[in-house]
C-alpha cells in the first residue's frame, strides 16, 4: 500500500515537474528509463535465483497446478482485448501489451514506452506507458483489498490469479490468509512464472 503511494506520488511530480519548465531536466534524463529498465531485470534475475526453496516448492505442486498462470495469461489476454472495442484509440496489440503487465507496473510500463518509442513517437508510447502503470497499480489494490471476496465466490485460486506477479511477493499474506496456507507454494511459482513472462509478451505485442 505504501510502495503504491509513492509510486502515484512521483508520478504526479513528473507531471508538475513537466508542467512548469522541467523540459531540460527531461533532456537530460533520456537514458535513465534505460537504466531502470536494466536494473529492474536483473532484479527479477536476482529474485528467482536467490531462492534456495525453489526444488522443495517444485515437488510440493502438483502438474496440474501449473496450469494456472497459463490460464491467469490467458484471461488477462482475453479481457485485454475486450477492452480494445472499448477503448477506440488503441488497438489489441496495445491494450494486450498493457495487461502483459500482470500488475508489475515498474517493469511493463518501462517496457512499453522503450518498446513503442521508435514506432509511435515518444508521446503515444509515454501515453501507453502511463495506461500500463496505472492499470498494474490498480490490479494490485484490487487483489490486495478483494481477496477475500474472490475466494468466496470464485475459489481459493481467484485470489492468486488476480494477483498475477504479486501472488508471490506482496499479495501472498492475503492470499495465504484467504485461500489457505496450503495454496502459497502455488502462488510462488505463479507469481515467477507471470514475472518471466512480462518482458518476453510485452515485446511480443509492442512489436505486432
Amino acid at each position: 500500500m505504501k510502495s503504491n503511494l509513492i509510486v502515484i506520488c512521483c508520478f504526479f511530480a513528473g507531471i508538475l515537474c513537466g508542467m512548469f519548465g522541467g523540459e531540460e531536466l527531461a533532456a537530460y534524463c533520456t537514458k535513465l528509463p534505460t537504466w531502470l529498465l536494466y536494473a529492474l531485470i536483473i532484479q527479477v534475475g536476482l529474485n528467482i535465483g536467490s531462492n534456495g526453496e525453489m526444488g522443495a516448492m517444485l515437488r510440493s505442486v502438483r502438474l496440474s497446478s501449473l496450469l494456472l498462470p497459463l490460464f491467469t495469461i490467458l484471461g488477462t489476454l482475453l479481457f485485454s482485448a475486450i477492452a480494445s472495442v472499448l477503448l477506440k484509440s488503441w488497438n489489441v496489440y496495445d491494450c494486450m501489451a498493457v495487461g502483459s503487465g500482470f500488475a508489475y507496473y515498474s517493469l511493463s510500463s518501462l517496457l512499453i514506452v522503450q518498446f513503442k518509442e521508435a514506432s509511435a513517437g515518444i508521446e503515444i508510447a509515454t501515453q501507453l506507458g502511463t495506461i500500463a502503470l496505472l492499470a498494474n497499480i490498480i490490479r494490485e489494490m484490487m487483489a490486495l483489498f478483494g481477496a477475500p471476496v474472490y475466494a468466496s465466490l470464485f475459489g481459493k485460486f481467484a485470489p492468486v490469479s488476480v494477483a498475477g506477479i504479486n501472488s508471490m511477493d506482496v499479495c501472498l499474506p492475503v492470499i495465504s490468509r484467504y485461500s489457505g496456507k496450503g495454496i502459497v507454494p502455488i502462488a510462488i511459482i505463479h507469481g515467477i512464472i507471470l514475472e518471466i513472462s512480462v518482458p518476453l509478451l510485452i515485446s511480443l505485442f509492442c512489436k505486432l
